[in-house]
């Protein structure tokens, strides 16, 4: 299939958090996420068909792990309490369910978890529907973490993990949600797909029930400014078939606690916009429709713009198109992507420069 738009690659996963600062230290001491793309605290002005129709301030960071893969948007509301979802979540619930960390060595990733008392294992070291090594760790705030097996690493830094991977969904229909990871964002190849009770689940909220389960990933390696740096990436969907499964956001804010959206670096979102149309998912958030033609949406450190979708379920999808980026904020120094090749990879150099950005916190 040929569109006139590039996706690069999942950014980042949106974490509503109720402490910025004491979540984000705790994203960088287990997950290395102490690259800071950008940090803003304004009023999300754009966004009030999420926030009960009145703009609402918020405090968001976004940072990387530089040894590849997207990053963490962690995010809090510093305007009003955000509100904590009062159920347990339970496995195929609707929404994202769990954040998919790469590792090179998931086994040894296991025995170090196991001895970081600041990590909650949240299952055994089992096996992924994809036959590859796999175990789940819960945050303080209880969001899960899957640990997946993927080989990809941009810069080597020597440590066990690297950033996102993708995500893990609870969806009512695994076959309608496919059409949007598979036709408008290019997850083309299923890796797996499977039917029963599985041991990768054990320990995790009704993870004994029964499931089918789709795990996509796209069979092309993705072009753009940041593909190199984001790499490979995997969306599982999780459809339960004991239970009914309930909305994760339903009578709460974007942004409040939980994982908010799944977010990927786009090109040319008027192409990508017109596709999505086209399949039934408008968007439902567009900066386009608010700035002149071509122009920018100041997000603090970095500008661009910005665009929302739902999948059949509700849960949010978050398209950015980049036009700039920090590299040396002292200095003032930033990447300018408007004028670039969109399908050109930015040069290696220019990207491992971004460790000028590295945030070292106390311990």
């Amino acid at each position: 299939m040929k569109n006139n738009y590039i996706i690069s690659g999942i950014q980042q996963i949106g974490i509503g958090v109720e402490n910025l600062y004491e979540a984000w230290k705790y994203y960088i001491d287990v997950f290395n996420m102490d690259i800071r793309i950008l940090e803003d605290n304004k009023v999300a002005e754009l966004m009030i068909p999420y926030t009960g129709g009145v703009p609402q301030r918020r405090h968001a960071v976004i940072a990387v792990n530089l040894q590849g893969g997207g990053g963490f948007e962690v995010w809090q509301y510093t305007g009003r309490k955000p509100k904590l979802l009062d159920f347990e979540l339970n496995m195929g619930d609707l929404g994202v369910l769990a954040c998919k960390i790469k590792s090179r060595d998931v086994a040894k990733t296991f025995e170090e978890f196991s001895r970081n008392p600041k990590v909650d294992i949240a299952t055994k070291l089992s096996q992924n529907i994809d036959g590859r090594q796999t175990f789940y760790v819960r945050d303080p705030y209880g969001n899960l973490f899957q640990i997946i097996h993927d080989e990809y690493i941009f810069k080597n830094e020597g440590r066990l993990t690297g950033g996102a991977a993708g995500a893990v969904t609870g969806v009512t229909d695994i076959e309608k949600t496919t059409v949007i990871y598979k036709d408008i964002l290019g997850y083309d190849k299923i890796i797996a797909d499977e039917t029963g009770v599985f041991a990768d689940f054990e320990g995790l909220p009704s993870g004994s029930q029964k499931f089918r389960r789709r795990l996509l990933t796209h069979s092309r390696p993705r072009k753009g400014s940041f593909s190199e740096l984001f790499g490979p990436s995997y969306i599982e969907l999780v459809q339960p078939l004991e239970r009914t499964p309930r909305k994760l956001y339903e009578g709460r804010f974007w942004g409040d606690p939980g994982f908010i959206q799944i977010c990927f670096d786009v090109r040319n979102m008027d192409a990508l916009g017109k596709r999505c149309a086209e399949l039934g998912y408008p968007f439902t958030v567009d900066t386009t429709q608010k700035l002149k033609e071509g122009s920018s949406f100041d997000m603090g450190d970095a500008a661009g713009q910005f665009a929302y979708i739902e999948d059949p379920d509700g849960t949010l999808i978050e398209f950015v198109e980049t036009h700039k980026v920090p590299v040396v904020k002292k200095l003032g120094l930033s990447i300018n992507l408007k004028n670039r090749n969109p399908e050109k990879p930015l040069p290696k150099f220019m990207l491992k420069a971004l460790s000028a950005l590295r945030v070292k916190q106390k311990k």
